[in-house]
């Protein structure tokens, strides 16, 4: 299968810095045989901005010798790196936000290379889980500026990404959500009591695991803000946690930083409910929404058979 853009960015940037390892070179080292400055090479590293050409058979000839297979596997992913990911139609056009809408595609094409997700949804449910109504809601509230046809561009592409949790392999989603997601009816009760049912027929999913952190729990570490962490195949790089919160979405990849969210998760899923727990709590509040709905008089209390 071929890489999308930022995978074969991602190994491409492993790649060159295996190489100046085993060359025994430091990034001061072959910042001074390009005579360019250490934090192009370190872009380069990381995966990074679109590599050129030039700029990688420059690499590889202050590296030395390099075997011609690996010569023409970067070669390689130097081509792919510079093609289109499935994503970009979706976000062409759409005016960025620095805080909320940084850059539209930029957490989809880390996506599409992970395998696995541990999420914590605080707020909001994760993308993978939200119905178009659902989204839509969501969506609004965050870009209140933006026109209808960015918000439905949006949505559409959160659609597109729900293909991967039933691909071939699907995509692994492990998720615990605080029940004040539920609770919230974001959309209406209406929207709210569709998602709900939305989420108990994506449990039934053998890639999805979804646990619900009842209020009884209390408060914890991880209601500091929700958070993702990405498992990335060890070709493509290092696995990475992604934030967000009132100054924009940020991703960590230090060991510290993916052991620290790991612990966090490992507290929620002992404080959270089983998997069948949970579920009926999900189905409770469906209930709640659902009644809320037809009666048009907000909230209607349901028992929690």
């Amino acid at each position: 299968m071929e890489q999308e853009p930022t995978g074969a960015r991602r190994r491409l940037g492993a790649e060159l810095r295996r190489l100046r390892g085993n060359a025994g070179l430091k990034l001061e080292d072959v910042a001074r045989e390009l005579a360019c400055s250490t934090s192009k090479i370190s872009r380069l590293e990381n995966g990074k901005g679109v590599p050129r050409s030039a700029d990688v058979e420059a690499l590889l000839g202050v590296f030395g010798v390099v075997a011609e297979v690996e010569t023409d596997m970067l070669r390689r992913l130097v081509t792919q790196s510079r093609t289109r990911g499935w994503w970009e139609p979706f976000t062409e056009g759409l005016r960025t936000e620095r805080y909320v809408l940084p850059a539209p595609g930029r957490y989809t094409a880390v996506e599409t290379d992970a395998t696995g997700i541990d999420a914590f949804d605080l707020a909001v449910l994760h993308g993978l889980l939200q119905t178009p109504d659902y989204a839509q809601a969501v969506l609004r509230s965050r870009l209140p500026g933006h026109a209808a046809w960015e918000i439905d561009q949006l949505v559409h592409l959160r659609r597109r990404r729900h293909e991967a949790l039933t691909a071939d392999p699907p995509l692994r989603l492990h998720s615990v959500v605080d029940e004040g997601v539920l609770a919230r009816a974001t959309g209406g009760p209406a929207v709210m009591a569709d998602q709900l049912d939305r989420l108990l027929e994506l449990t039934k999913l053998p890639s999805v695991n979804l646990l619900v952190l009842p209020f009884s729990a209390g408060v914890g570490r991880a209601h500091a803000g929700r958070f993702a962490v990405l498992e990335i195949p060890a070709e493509l790089g290092s696995d990475l946690v992604h934030t967000e919160g009132h100054a924009g979405e940020t991703f960590l990849d230090g060991v510290e930083d993916l052991a620290t969210f790991r612990t966090v998760l490992t507290g929620l899923r002992a404080d959270a409910l089983t998997p069948e727990e949970s579920d009926r709590m999900i189905a409770h509040y469906r209930d709640v929404h659902r009644a809320s709905a037809r009666t048009g008089t907000g909230v209607q209390e349901v028992p929690l058979s």
